[in-house]
């Protein structure tokens, strides 16, 4: 082989080697979205939902791990701490997100520092009650209430989590009193719901509705500015005469500090391309859980507003954890 031939030999090979290490390069790995919360609730099936048609966009994989305690802190400080390259995110609702620094004294990360991703759903909470409670209405359950101050029981997802502050303002609105039972995430604190071990629960309309529809609990009112399309029968808070009680839960996807905004979209528009399909729509659907997809910049200033909005909650109630 002449000199001529070995020289282009070489250079194919090296263009070869070049074109492979890029398209190495350019192909996702391991896509690992951690819920900070149990298997069961919402927190965790809207993620699970979305990884099966990720998949498409991370041949390497997607996997959701359940990493739980302390309010969704410890799942967050793993994230908080990971490479940010965009294939470990946080997929969480508000508590690690929007509403912990509030809350506690120190965390071992800033919660400001989150790069904003995307919000998958946003979905109401409800006023549950146990089928052991009288009440068939909400002013019942505030004549309950105000007739057994103290006694009756109410569930949370956890101390600071949206359950507990939703629970915080109706109080403050309807200047009633509960005993507070938290828990380590919505599912277990429904299955005590249901087995008349607690009497309430601010729980969001994912979880609760099918239990409702069931008769295992009652669903009173919907914290919302219009009633939930998968109960269209339950009343708002404000046609119940309880002004400004107005409680949204939601689940966002947000990425390590240092994530480049180019990153953050490219996953952005994946997960918004996979909640576009119609078989997602419509599990999002029966989970009460409206789809949203937003860009970063976007979730960037819905998440700052809510965090503005339950500030304000966590002072009126004076709630704080060490």
């Amino acid at each position: 082989m002449s000199l001529h031939s070995l020289a282009r030999a070489g250079a194919a090979l090296v263009l070869t080697a070049c074109l492979a290490s890029q398209a190495l390069a350019q192909t996702p790995g391991l896509l690992k979205l951690v819920v900070p919360f149990p298997a069961g609730g919402t927190a965790d099936v809207l993620p699970r939902i979305l990884s099966e048609k990720l998949r498409a966009q991370y041949p390497a994989g997607v996997v959701v791990e359940n990493r739980t305690g302390a309010g969704g802190n410890i799942g967050a400080e793993s994230v908080f701490r990971s490479e940010p390259d965009g294939l470990t995110l946080l997929a969480s609702p508000p508590g690690p997100i929007a509403i912990n620094h509030h809350l506690y004294k120190k965390l071992s990360f800033d919660p400001t520092r989150w790069v904003p991703v995307t919000v998958m759903a946003t979905v109401p909470n409800v006023l549950a009650v146990s089928t052991k409670v009288p009440a068939q209405n909400v002013a019942e359950f505030i004549a309950y209430l105000k007739a057994n101050p103290g006694k009756v029981t109410y569930a949370s997802q956890g101390n600071g989590s949206t359950s507990h502050l939703t629970a915080s303002m109706f109080m403050q609105l309807t200047g009633t009193e509960m005993v507070h039972v938290p828990y380590r995430g919505t599912a277990p604190a429904l299955v005590d719901l249901v087995a008349g071990q607690v009497d309430v629960f601010f729980d969001n309309l994912s979880s609760s509705a099918q239990f409702h529809s069931v008769g295992k609990l009652r669903i009173l009112a919907v914290a919302d500015t219009e009633r939930a399309k998968v109960l269209p029968q339950v009343p708002t808070f404000v046609e119940s005469k309880v002004p400004g009680m107005n409680a949204v839960t939601f689940f966002s996807v947000v990425a390590p500090p240092g994530t480049p905004l180019a990153v953050a979209t490219s996953a952005q528009k994946a997960i918004a391309d996979a909640m576009a399909l119609p078989d997602v729509k419509a599990r999002f659907a029966e989970q009460g859980a409206e789809p949203r997809g937003w860009s970063p910049e976007r979730t960037g200033e819905f998440i700052k507003a809510e965090s503005e909005r339950w500030n304000k909650v966590i002072k009126s109630a004076n709630v704080t954890l060490e």
